[in-house]
């Protein structure tokens, strides 16, 4: 008896303290996930049945395999494959006798008996899906052992150790769970219940709308899955344009928005919210000194702004992995439509900091990064951009160009559409070609449509509200550039406000073309 109850006395009691090396499991006595049975079906399915591997090929790994024997099977047979070879007991045994790998695999006996384990590959599929589960819970007893042992060092940075276990734990799901193929019967089905959809909708709208009827027209919204560049110089309003657009969504059509701002603070960008929905100049806000009738102004016109889904986030040097965590967590909770990022430049590549590898390669994987989320949650990414020096010293109107893009041109093969901002008042361009007033007026200079044609879009700019609205003349929308659009309206009609360009998908010249509608602007230049 005082023999067994020595043997059932916990493990940290021999040590006087938790052992953090030691894996959970061990001091449970519990053995890993496994289905050895399973491995022996499959591997010896492979080598019956030529066309079985094909099956399982995206479903099984060799790490999959529990047994370290099963795994040189399987690389094996993986190696036979990728040399178009036939795969059976023969070439099986050979290939692991060329790697000199033979004995560590079994012998050939081993490898032959596994044969006998299977009388046809019929459930294959079935069998490979049960390893995957067990190897997914391997992966995850490993994870949460590393992350129990680290948890109770005194040293460790718990934020630290929060975001590389998401990141561990996002690897195991990227890396077991893929999508599989879809046929062109279930594709077409999806794509006509869309049409379906858009046909219902009398406005036109496909997309996330911009609240600015001659950019609506153009885009049909911000459309899912795309990835939107928007690049200007400094001071040219790239701020303001996106807090119009989001607004817009967030207010009028009940769009969920995130907002991540690298530059300026949250409260920095409420009160440009406030300005612009109240109306009053922003050195007032910023200043405080209201009138009465200016604070009733602003209380009853901020009501609708403070019930918007609008989520703004100002952290510093945000990481890609730190944005593609917080908006799938914002996505799964509110499901939002849109993310903006201001700005791009801004963000670092990892969590860990910076030093590998030189600021373009950064950057051109972030810009990667951000595809891949705006095609993960289906959503629309706007990302702000600063272009180069180059349109300072570049003569004439200095109107930007896709070969201005700063630091990376990768930012143009990623992205579905870039957009310039542009006014040409800011160089002290007072007319334009055809003698119009470029006073308050703002240009969209649509540079790159991967899905659409390329137009110059004119806007309103009024500096001292910090927002951008429709031009006076356009149809549709409020004070704040609502989108309104007839019923019925075709978006291939005329677009008051844009200026088409023709078909030069990436090309890096702008055709400006054309002259702005004669407007009346009261407000003050743009500062």
């Amino acid at each position: 008896m005082e023999e067994m109850k020595m043997n059932v006395r916990p493990a940290t009691n021999r040590n006087n303290g938790w052992n953090k090396k030691a894996p959970v499991v061990s001091e449970l006595g519990k053995k890993p996930p496994q289905a050895l049975d399973l491995e022996e079906a499959v591997l010896g399915a492979l080598m019956l049945e030529k066309d079985a591997l094909t099956t399982v090929i995206d479903i099984l790994r060799p790490q999959s395999f529990y047994k370290e024997a099963h795994q040189r099977i399987f690389k094996a047979i993986i190696a036979l494959f990728d040399k178009s070879e036939p795969i059976d007991i023969l070439t099986v045994t050979n290939e692991l006798r060329k790697q000199g790998e033979l004995e560590l695999a079994g012998g050939a006996y081993y490898v032959t008996q596994l044969t006998t384990r299977v009388n046809s590959a019929a459930n294959i599929e079935y069998h490979a899906r049960i390893i995957t589960e067990n190897s997914i819970k391997r992966d995850l007893i490993s994870i949460s052992s590393e992350v129990l042992a680290n948890a109770f060092e005194d040293t460790t940075d718990v934020f630290e150790l929060l975001d590389k276990t998401e990141a561990k734990l996002y690897e195991v799901s990227e890396s077991n769970i893929r999508k599989n193929f879809d046929d062109m019967r279930s594709l077409m089905h999806q794509a006509l219940q869309e049409l379906e959809e858009k046909r219902k909708q009398a406005d036109g709208l496909t997309g996330v709308p911009s609240g600015l009827t001659a950019l609506d027209r153009v885009t049909s919204g911000w459309q899912k899955s795309d990835l939107v560049i928007l690049a200007a110089r400094p001071a040219m309003g790239k701020t303001a344009f996106v807090l119009s657009c989001m607004r817009n969504a967030a207010v009028d059509f009940r769009k969920g928005v995130a907002i991540f701002s690298l530059e300026m603070s949250s409260l920095q960008l409420v009160n440009r919210l406030i300005s612009s929905e109240a109306e009053l100049e922003s050195e007032k806000i910023k200043k405080g000194s209201l009138e009465e009738y200016e604070w009733a102004q602003l209380n009853h016109k901020i009501s609708k702004l403070t019930e918007a889904p609008i989520f703004i986030d100002d952290t510093p040097g945000l990481s890609i992995r730190e944005l593609r965590t917080k908006c799938r967590r914002l996505k799964a909770q509110y499901d939002i439509q849109m993310i903006i990022i201001d700005y791009l430049q801004l963000m670092s590549g990892n969590a860990e900091g910076k030093g590998g590898g030189n600021r373009e390669q950064e950057i051109a994987s972030i810009s990667r990064a951000l595809k891949m989320l705006a095609k993960e949650l289906n959503v629309p990414v706007i990302a702000l951009s600063q272009l180069s020096r180059a349109v300072e010293t570049r003569g004439g109107d200095k109107r930007p160009q896709l070969s201005d893009l700063r630091e990376s041109g990768s930012i143009e093969q990623d992205a579905d559409m870039v957009l310039f901002l542009y006014r040409p008042e800011y160089y002290g361009i007072t007319e334009d070609e055809m003698g119009n007033p470029t006073a308050g007026v703002g240009e969209v200079i649509i540079a790159k449509h991967r899905n659409g044609s390329l137009e110059n879009v004119q806007l309103k700019f009024i500096g001292k509200y910090t927002k951008f609205t429709n031009l006076d003349g356009d149809f549709g929308g409020d004070a704040m550039g609502g989108f309104n659009p007839l019923p019925n309206s075709n978006f291939d009609d005329d677009v008051p406000g844009a200026i088409r360009l023709g078909s030069r998908m990436n090309d890096g010249g702008s055709n400006g073309g054309g002259g702005f509608p004669t407007s009346n602007f009261d407000e003050e230049p743009p500062f």
